[in-house]
């Protein structure tokens, strides 16, 4: 018989449905109970998706209901602080992202999971895209002869329906650059060191049912890093891009990162949060070919089922604790670079390569 996962999620807001969804359809994985703040978004979400118990205190929910694995989709600027206490409660934990605030922080969770002997991710899940994987493997191989470059570029004009993407421990780091960080130090190796800047552009935000808001947390970035051998990478986001076409999806065939060596290039068509496939040229082809054309092969959500098929299977998940908690030390070193005008040197790493 398949062994199946109690599943908690913490937080009732619209990426629960996203998550909730794809829990549905995991074979290992049996969501319990669930827990908002707000009690009639909880029972709400309890009664639309047949879960037998909701919660709108986070104490009680850990107290009540036995489950196994804490799925957490609350606020940024509240995972780490859930976190730790889901862990301390000896629950596992997937978080989205970032998992921690700090370097120090995310490094406490990791060896208060190992105290007590259970298991911690983080989002994104990017690495898990076929995508990801043929342009990992293009690079193992030497399809792009010694790598020089790769850029990503990810932004809108920003959410309008919660505050706390524009606070303190928010921003479009965070929110936004965390998929390419992720993306980019998983193709290319673990950052070295990191030079970046930050701003904010627009001041004051409208928010849904709250009016305008001061903005304190950057909500424009550029972030450079070295990796090994030479190579340098570039983030761009923000939430003061015009995109016609936005979230919508017309642009798939839009390359939104490129790799760049001696020997050729290589684009992701589509988002790498919601890729569809993979263009490269080589000195060898002198033409750009398609491969890894799957546009729905990997989706966002998946973190929570690929957590709960590991603790059912043993089948280890590609993205790992420590890919998270490196792309929250070069957030928190993109931040001090702008604050001292300098380059920051990364002390954490990772099991690279991600993809064999």
């Amino acid at each position: 018989m398949t062994k199946r996962i109690a599943v908690g999620i913490l937080g009732c807001g619209s990426v629960s449905q996203h998550y909730l969804r794809h829990l549905a359809a995991c074979p290992y994985a049996d969501v319990v109970s669930v827990c908002d703040v707000a009690a009639e978004r909880a029972h709400a979400t309890a009664a639309d998706h047949g879960i037998p118990y909701w919660y709108e205190d986070y104490g009680a929910m850990l107290a009540g209901e036995p489950f196994d694995l804490l799925v957490n989709l609350t606020s940024m600027q509240a995972h780490e602080d859930l976190n730790r206490i889901a862990l301390e409660a000896g629950k596992h934990v997937w978080s989205e992202k970032p998992m921690a605030n700090t370097l120090e922080g995310g490094r406490e969770l990791l060896r208060l999971a190992g105290d007590r002997g259970v298991r911690l991710w983080g989002a994104p899940t990017v690495v898990e895209s076929p995508q990801f994987a043929f342009m990992a493997r293009a690079l193992a191989r030497g399809a792009l002869g010694r790598v020089a470059a790769a850029h990503a570029a990810y932004g809108h004009l920003g959410p309008d329906w919660s505050e706390f993407f524009y606070t303190r421990g928010g921003g479009s780091l965070p929110d936004l650059g965390v998929y390419s960080l992720t993306f980019l130090t998983g193709l290319l190796g673990p950052a070295r060191s990191v030079v970046a800047m930050t701003s904010v552009v627009t001041p004051r935000r409208h928010i849904n049912g709250l009016g305008n808001v001061e903005v304190t947390a950057e909500d424009n970035a550029m972030v450079l890093l070295e990796h090994a051998d030479g190579a340098l990478s570039h983030v761009a986001c923000s939430f003061n891009y015009y995109d016609p076409e936005d979230h919508a999806f017309t642009g798939y065939d839009r390359h939104t990162i490129t790799v760049t060596g001696r020997g050729g290039v290589m684009k992701l068509a589509g988002y790498d949060w919601a890729p569809k496939a993979v263009d490269i040229c080589t000195l060898e082809t002198g033409r750009f070919e398609r491969h890894a054309d799957a546009p729905h092969a990997y989706v966002w959500e998946n973190g929570a089922s690929l957590a709960a098929e590991c603790l059912a299977t043993g089948r280890e998940p590609l993205c790992t604790a420590e890919h998270a908690l490196h792309v929250v030390e070069i957030m928190q070193a993109a931040r001090l670079s702008q604050q001292t005008g300098r380059r920051i040197f990364i002390e954490s790493a990772f099991g690279w390569p991600v993809v064999c």
